[in-house]
């Protein structure tokens, strides 16, 4: 190694680790940001529910550590709003929100988008969490691919939700076949520990 390639590597091995959440509202995002920060200092970081665009704003934690197999991680993980291509208020009406309250959380969503795709420009590891219950071929996930695949991001595919019947985890490694797809359930804790393996391959 050459004396520029070591300087180099000094600084790649300090250079602080951000790894962003990225994906559909309602894909679990945060149940998997809380699961993640409870397997390293005991307690959530963030609030999760069933009414999409809960995170509505990028939330950060810093000095998170996983370890597997003798190896540790230490990251900051940045927890982000859904990505939709379209945020419209009346969808929130379903869920028993009054139309002041839904125009309002339309709007901050809308704001939240934006500042997660500007969260691209600070992390340099992702993990696109895709609900394994929906078909992944969607425009929100292609987009997002696209993105990182530009700026030479690397990323995992996080297949969650695998402990309900209708996931089809299948048909999201035939989707992404060229990229790294790990099937977990946030919830439940199921395949973590293979989740932590292959960050700790794909981001250290």
């Amino acid at each position: 190694m050459g004396f520029i390639e070591l300087i180099k590597s000094l600084f790649k091995n300090k250079e602080k680790v951000s790894i962003g959440l990225y994906g559909h509202p309602n894909s679990g995002k945060t149940t998997l940001a809380n699961t993640i920060a409870n397997d390293s200092f005991g307690k959530d970081i963030g609030l999760s529910s069933n009414v999409p665009h809960e995170t509505r704003t990028v939330f950060k934690q810093e000095k998170v550590v996983i370890k597997e197999n003798g190896k540790e991680l230490s990251f900051d993980i940045i927890d982000t709003p859904g990505i939709a291509t379209k945020v419209d208020y009346k969808n929130f009406l379903e869920y028993g929100l009054e139309e002041g309250e839904a125009k309002n959380r339309a709007k901050e969503a809308t704001k939240g988008i934006i500042e997660a795709i500007k969260w691209l420009d600070d992390v340099n590891g992702v993990l696109l969490i895709v609900d394994a219950t929906d078909d992944p071929l969607t425009q929100t996930n292609i987009t997002i691919i696209g993105n990182l695949e530009a700026r030479n991001i690397p990323f995992i595919v996080v297949a969650n939700k695998i402990d309900d019947p209708r996931a089809n985890t299948d048909k999201i490694i035939s989707v992404f076949p060229q990229h790294t797809v790990v099937p977990i359930s946030a919830l439940r804790k199921d395949n973590i520990d293979e989740l932590y393996k292959e960050m700790l391959n794909k981001f250290k």
